[in-house]
């Protein structure tokens, strides 16, 4: 699966640990940065992750930052995307199966590398279930999304 992937200097040491491990996995990685723990602007690269979800480059996105928080509200700015926090794999598979999330934000003062592995596998495995309850709930979602602008 081709992955998006993107941090700010808080995430970038657990990035670090995840590239080999995503290459073991064999998961095409765009990574969009940052490349060091100097400070940066978390936004920068939630737009970036976003838009190569969006234009379809990935077919998901993965954000690390310190707590997680600043770069899911960056990116559910970006139409098209269903960003969630997930520090625990049921919400990542849930998030996936139920709200059609396609980008998961992780914090990396919050989870281990170990952890964030067994995140980010309940998150790519999942699919959206397309039961009749959630194609409704994520239609309103785009509703609310379209007439919000």
């Amino acid at each position: 699966m081709k992955i998006a992937l993107g941090c700010d200097h808080a995430g970038f040491p657990l990035k670090a640990q995840l590239l080999p491990w995503f290459a073991e996995c064999r998961h095409e990685v765009l990574d969009l940065g940052t490349f060091s723990t100097d400070p940066v602007d978390y936004p920068d690269y939630a737009r970036a992750v976003g838009r190569a979800v969006v234009s379809e480059e990935a077919l998901r996105g993965i954000l690390i930052c310190g707590s997680g928080v600043g770069a899911c509200v960056a990116a559910n700015k970006i139409m098209g995307i269903r960003a969630g926090i997930c520090h625990d794999t049921f919400s990542a598979r849930q998030g996936v199966e139920d709200d059609d999330m396609n980008v998961i934000c992780i914090g990396a003062r919050v989870v281990g590398s170990e952890l964030a592995k067994e995140i980010i596998t309940a998150f790519l495995k999942a699919s959206f279930s397309h039961l009749e309850r959630h194609e409704r709930r994520v239609k309103k979602i785009l509703d609310i999304e379209s007439k919000g602008r």
